[in-house]
């Protein structure tokens, strides 16, 4: 069962992050690789003024992946905190030496904790998605894409 749960937050963050490398990232890449390229046709500028330029295109897609990165890393750092809570709270209740029926018992308590903790972040990641959408374009508009 706690197969199955890694395997459904898994399939959501996946879909999340293919969500927001379709609909932003890949754009944001493709526009610094183009500012990029267009820093190099420039036969006038010295070394260091190309090497700027470059640097500068990047600016946008190097804060968008460090932001996506810092908020998937939070949402991790949830889940695993509430798995954390569950294990912390069986191991109180299973006591110094348990039955084969109380380690049954609180497998499944255990399990159906870690189910409620994984349903609550996949229920909470349709925000998350809506808020580091909302991010990327203010983003992108502050930084006079």
């Amino acid at each position: 069962m706690v197969e199955q749960q890694r395997q459904r937050i898994e399939q959501e963050m996946t879909k999340m992050i293919n969500d927001l490398d379709v609909g932003f990232l890949r754009k944001m890449q493709a526009d610094m690789h183009r500012c990029a390229a267009n820093c190099c046709e420039n036969k006038e500028a010295s070394l260091e003024r190309v090497q700027r330029c470059v640097e500068k295109c990047s600016v946008k897609i190097n804060w968008a992946q460090s932001y996506v990165q810092t908020e998937l890393e939070q949402l991790q750092n949830k889940l695993q905190r509430c798995i954390m809570d569950c294990n912390d709270d069986v191991r109180v209740k299973l006591g110094p030496n348990p039955s084969e029926a109380d380690v049954e018992k609180f497998t499944t308590v255990f399990e159906n904790c870690a189910k409620g903790c994984v349903d609550k972040q996949i229920d909470y990641m349709p925000l998350l998605l809506k808020k580091i959408k909302a991010e990327l374009v203010k983003g992108q508009s502050e930084t006079g894409s």
